[in-house]
């Protein structure tokens, strides 16, 4: 297992920005896919970004051009640069470590979006 320990969350007005952060306590290089999450109030859990070991990034639809997933491997850091912030966008945000060995979450941060 990997420890993810996620940080950056908080209210912000729409169309603003935040940056979250997710520390893992394991070389994030050797981790096949890195991945951010968010579950709405009342919803299910979706997928919102993504980063492969090889450096293969994706994102969901609705983020598409507002967020922006990077990695730094000498930190063992993974961050969600968000802009352009709706109120939909108002979820707990969960980062997510995956291998064929191990599937790893974080305790999560909320985002909070006012209108």
């Amino acid at each position: 297992q990997v420890q993810l320990v996620e940080s950056g969350g908080g209210l912000v007005q729409a169309g603003g920005s935040l940056r979250l952060s997710c520390a893992a306590s394991r070389p994030i290089s050797v981790i096949d896919t890195m991945a951010w999450y968010r579950q709405p109030p009342g919803k299910q859990r979706e997928l919102v970004a993504s980063i492969t070991r090889g450096g293969s990034i994706g994102y969901a639809h609705s983020v598409k051009g507002r967020f922006a997933i990077s990695r730094d491997s000498a930190r063992n850091t993974v961050s969600l640069q968000m802009v352009s912030l709706k109120p939909e966008d108002t979820a707990v945000y969960y980062c997510n470590a995956f291998s064929l060995s191990h599937d790893s979450w974080g305790q999560g941060t909320l985002v909070t979006v006012s209108s």
